[in-house]
């Protein structure tokens, strides 16, 4: 076996993920990559004795176990684990559905969470390994009208990755969780980006804010996937990955903004906050 790292990659069809796997390949790693087909896979990144093509639905816990037993048998081994299967989810409290909402939860979150049961037993017998769970600064900074529920699925992975580095630290096993900004991927394109099924006119900045994603934003990013690609190996060729790792200056900005946010409310409410002490 050789010693280049092995990594395992969600929803690497289009996108980051994609991007990434093309990346790593290209520099002589292993990667076990998933979609919901091995066509698209196939067709996108080609076929390779260092590429493995997995065809996995993220919230089907036996899909993803499968997954994870196949990487296993086909490498040997597994060291890097990006969470990156996801979409995005417009619309306000309001006006997203049950059902909306819990399947943008099923994905966002249920889905990592399954990748993560099935592969720590793997890092932990190893005692070491790396997960990179992709949340986006909607997961830090939740002040975006109509875009509540997808920040809330961000939000949980933030929290569930303090938790896990908390959980593995003392099996060698690091976690971080990756704050994107905008990214010129198709992230914002019909298909990848999901709209309210029953929009309510009233949410005037929700309905300005989705026309802002589809007409102005979409294809004018700032972000350079290919330099996102290039930050994700680095993250994992370091001794002592960060927890929190904010990617793009905007998502650095907006990351600075939220901090002094809090600040300032912990400075203005600071006796009121302790009043409440015996």
């Amino acid at each position: 076996m050789d010693t280049k790292k092995v990594w395992f990659i969600t929803g690497a069809s289009k996108g980051l993920g994609l991007t990434l796997v093309k990346r790593l390949l290209s520099e002589g790693y292993f990667v076990a990559a998933t979609s919901r087909t091995v066509e698209s896979l196939e067709k996108e990144v080609g076929i390779s004795e260092n590429f493995l093509p997995l065809e996995v639905e993220i919230t089907n816990e036996n899909s993803v176990t499968n997954a994870i037993a196949k990487t296993l048998a086909t490498f040997g081994k597994l060291d890097v684990v990006v969470n990156n299967a996801g979409y995005g989810q417009l619309g306000t409290i309001e006006e997203l559905t049950d059902e909306e909402t819990r399947q943008n939860f099923d994905v966002n979150v249920f889905g990592s969470l399954n990748v993560i049961r099935s592969v720590m037993p793997h890092l932990r017998e190893k005692k070491s390994g790396y997960i990179i769970n992709i949340a986006s600064i909607a997961g830090f900074s939740g002040a975006f009208p109509g875009v509540g529920i997808y920040c809330a699925t961000k939000f949980a992975v933030a929290g569930f990755t303090e938790a896990l580095s908390a959980d593995v630290k003392e099996f060698g096993v690091s976690a971080t969780v990756v704050y994107p900004g905008y990214f010129r991927t198709n992230f914002l394109d019909k298909g990848s980006l999901r709209l309210p099924v029953n929009k309510i006119k009233a949410y005037t900045a929700a309905g300005n804010v989705q026309s802002w994603h589809e007409n102005e934003q979409n294809g004018n990013q700032q972000g350079d996937p290919e330099k996102a690609a290039w930050a994700f190996i680095q993250l994992a060729e370091m001794e002592n990955p960060p927890l929190h790792f904010f990617m793009g200056s905007d998502s650095f900005k907006l990351a600075h903004d939220k901090i002094e946010a809090v600040e300032s409310d912990l400075a203005g409410n600071e006796a009121l906050s302790k009043s409440t002490d015996f």
